[in-house]
């Protein structure tokens, strides 16, 4: 206990220094509480704007805070711009931990000391970040590998500072009538759930091995594969691989590397994660990017660090490829019908006024290379756009969102003339003619055969049981509130019988069909 109020003091202290008390009162729009707060610390001396000032205090207080500020970069539907482009800043460039702190991590978790398990071992990490740091090593067998190590004590620091950050968006909500708009509550709770997904490094290692197998033979994207002997919640270890910072565009260049090649590959790898596999690297930055220089892979992404991956099921690709087609061929009526159609826009919404709204923030972006663009803006106003139409931010799309970002800025560096729409919109359509068009049925039926197979035969039984029960009068439901009512759920259901019963004749010879596509 004692230990949590001198933590929660310490979190008060850098707070209070670097005024934070005074972005509060601020946003809340209450002059005389700043003014009271001001004369109450009349000590300090605030010069800098607000979100250096916060970044700075997230660095202080550690690697935990520093982590909620990347997260809360990419909430720009929840915080000002000003604060999302300083937190944005953040990297994961935190002091490593000893040498020694890491050999016994690695020989608790293995089960054996580095000198016994690799035939060398560097002591000195090679990368450092804010959950764990990496050393590079080598296999008894001379494969070079990369070995991740988790911080110690991690799940307790974070357990205890979740707490009091928990504690913190309670009060905010309290005090703040417009916090419950912003969801504090929720935007720590995604948070906690991100940084205990990051903790189980077996997690992480299961990701890469995904991501590895749904690019098994690509030529656009390369993943290490993981040593699954040398795996555990708090170490993995994984191939070595070898390759240039995609940042530094000179050494890519003088290495030979097509970068305008570079950039519409970055741009083919972000939508086939997302819509063919609907699992996807959340976590795009410089950083996690290497390309390849070896002659048989010259130009070849290579992926690292994933912590944090996004999914989607089959409604949210449907959903955003429709809206990302629908962008593209600028019919932004459509973009408004699928927002009211998947709910996520209130059903009294005009269609119109939304139309017209997303209008003014697309409209100015087509047909500019992505020099002249920005979507950091554009989705800024599409965030205002949503306040203004109470439209819900999925928050299985946040991670997208900022996968987004992370493309606009890498193709920024890559290629400034690229035109991200024209280069993406014919890989699109290609994808929504298979998922749509007649490769797709085949596909789908193909799929669910075995399922039909089973389902077709019982259907005659099952129709039989429903007409059984109407006419037992089993039907009959005690909520039914009159007879006029109940008449009218029995005509529904006689006719779902006449259906079910058409159904079963189309089936028998239907069904035996697909049993017999599926086994050719």
């Amino acid at each position: 206990m004692i230990l949590k109020f001198l933590r929660l003091l310490r979190i008060l202290t850098v707070f209070t220094r670097y005024g934070l008390d005074e972005i509060a009162v601020t946003s809340i729009n209450a002059p005389r509480t700043a003014r009271l707060m001001n004369t109450f610390f009349f000590w300090r001396r605030i010069t800098s704007p607000r979100a250096i000032r916060l970044r700075q205090a997230l660095e202080e207080l550690g690697p935990i805070f520093v982590k909620f500020g990347q997260v809360l970069s990419t909430r720009r539907d929840l915080v000002p711009p000003d604060i999302a482009d300083e937190l944005a800043l953040l990297q994961d460039r935190v002091p490593p931990f000893g040498s020694d702190l890491a050999v016994a991590q690695i020989t608790r978790s293995l089960g054996a000391h580095p000198d016994e398990l690799f035939a060398r071992f560097d002591r000195e990490p090679v990368a450092s970040a804010s959950i764990a740091q990496v050393h590079f090593a080598q296999l008894r067998d001379g494969k070079e590998v990369a070995v991740k190590v988790l911080r110690p004590g991690m799940k307790k620091l974070i357990d205890e500072d979740m707490a009091l950050m928990r504690l913190a968006a309670s009060l905010i909500e309290r005090v703040w009538g417009e916090a419950r708009r912003l969801k504090p509550r929720e935007v720590v709770a995604e948070f906690d759930k991100y940084l205990h997904d990051e903790l189980d490094l077996m997690r992480e290692a299961a990701n890469a091995s995904q991501l590895r197998r749904n690019f098994a033979g690509s030529s656009l994207l390369m993943v290490p594969e993981m040593y699954w002997d040398y795996c555990s919640s708090s170490v993995i270890v994984m191939e070595r691989m070898y390759g240039i910072p995609i940042s530094q565009i000179d050494r890519l260049a003088a290495a030979g590397v097509d970068l305008k090649k570079l950039s519409s590959d970055g741009v083919e790898i972000f939508f086939t994660q997302v819509f063919r596999d609907g699992f996807f690297h959340a976590d795009m930055h410089p950083g996690n990017i290497l390309v390849s220089t070896a002659p048989e892979t010259l130009g070849r992404y290579i992926a690292l660090d994933f912590g944090i991956v996004g999914t989607l099921n089959d409604f949210d690709k449907d959903y955003l490829s429709q809206n990302f087609l629908a962008f593209f061929r600028r019919d932004y009526k459509r973009v408004a019908e699928a927002h009211i159609e998947s709910g996520w826009a209130p059903q009294n919404t005009r269609v119109d006024e939304l139309e017209a709204a997303v209008r003014a923030c697309c409209e100015p972006i087509f047909d500019r290379p992505l020099k002249d663009i920005s979507f950091g803006q554009v989705l800024l106003r599409l965030f205002q756009t949503s306040r203004r139409f109470n439209v819900e931010v999925q928050p299985q799309l946040v991670l997208l969102q900022k996968t987004l970002l992370n493309i606009e800025g890498l193709g920024r560096q890559l290629d400034p003339d690229l035109d991200l729409w024209k280069t993406a919109k014919p890989y699109l359509e290609r994808w929504m003619t298979e998922q749509v068009g007649w490769k797709g049925l085949t596909e789908r039926l193909r799929a669910e055969a075995p399922r039909y197979a089973q389902i077709f035969p019982q259907l005659p039984r099952l129709v039989y049981q429903v007409l059984e029960r109407e006419s037992k009068g089993q039907l009959a439901h005690p909520n039914v509130p009159n007879a006029d009512m109940l008449a009218m759920v029995l005509i529904e259901q006689r006719r779902t019988n006449r259906m079910l019963a058409f159904l079963t004749c189309l089936a028998a010879g239907f069904g035996m069909g697909l049993v017999a596509l599926y086994l050719l």
